[in-house]
């Protein structure tokens, strides 16, 4: 698809040019990919949690950005090393999900502070919740042997999105922009959930349908046939 397509050389073109000189320094400083998406992730939470509370929304929106592309040099480095961990993988995504919870909670104190909104103190502790159930629907249907994919509120559309929009809202002052965000995040999210349950729910009862099928019966093979000796002995012609 051409998002996809797009988004793919955004992703490349970071990768293999703009970090690419950081990716080397850290495999020369010995650096691995795992401590890489460590820092980048408290770097995250950090932003979140200091300058959004606080109501710096612009310098905590830009502070974050900068961690965020933690996600693409780790990556990168685990392919430049050759390295395919299973560790890696789980300890990324588990990750993740601190620095996403983080953002929300920095949006949800705002709003409970400098931004006094209770409405969207809740729309921000919303997004925290829809974001870690669209992310928990598709592991666990993939960890059942179903597919999950699709909806419209993948993790880098909601990251992007707020924070684009919450670094605009406090550089032009306009706090209608990060309202209008929450609310796009907030159906959007909730759109993917349902999508998302839908889709295992028919793989679900199709699996179930198919093993609920009585088992063709299984014939019995027949073996060779074999020649029977009389119980009495071996047979006699009556000749001595």
């Amino acid at each position: 698809m051409l998002q996809t397509s797009v988004l793919d050389r955004f992703k490349d073109f970071w990768q293999g040019v703009m970090l690419l000189p950081f990716v080397r320094l850290f495999i020369r400083l010995g650096i691995s990919p795992d401590t890489v998406t460590l820092v980048g992730t408290v770097g995250v939470c950090a932003g979140a949690l200091v300058f959004f509370p606080t109501g710096h929304l612009l310098v905590g929106a830009v502070f974050i950005t900068a961690f965020v592309f933690s996600d693409l040099i780790d990556g990168k480095m685990a392919r430049e090393l050759g390295r395919t961990s299973k560790f890696g993988a789980f300890w990324d995504s588990t990750l993740d999900r601190f620095g996403d919870g983080a953002i929300f909670v920095g949006l949800a104190l705002y709003f409970s502070g400098p931004g006094d909104s209770y409405l969207y103190e809740c729309l921000s502790l919303y997004g925290l919740v829809m974001g870690s159930v669209t992310s928990y629907a598709r592991a666990r249907a993939e960890s059942l042997g179903m597919d999950a994919k699709g909806g419209i509120a993948e993790r880098a559309d909601r990251l992007v999105l707020i924070l684009v929009a919450t670094g605009l809202s406090g550089l032009f002052d306009l706090p209608v922009l990060l309202h209008v965000a929450l609310w796009v995040l907030a159906l959007a999210a909730t759109y993917t959930v349902v999508f998302r349950v839908l889709k295992v729910h028919r793989q679900a009862v199709a699996l179930d349908q198919a093993s609920a099928l009585p088992a063709d019966p299984v014939e019995p093979v027949a073996g060779p046939a074999s020649e029977s000796t009389p119980t009495g002995g071996p047979a006699s012609d009556g000749t001595l």
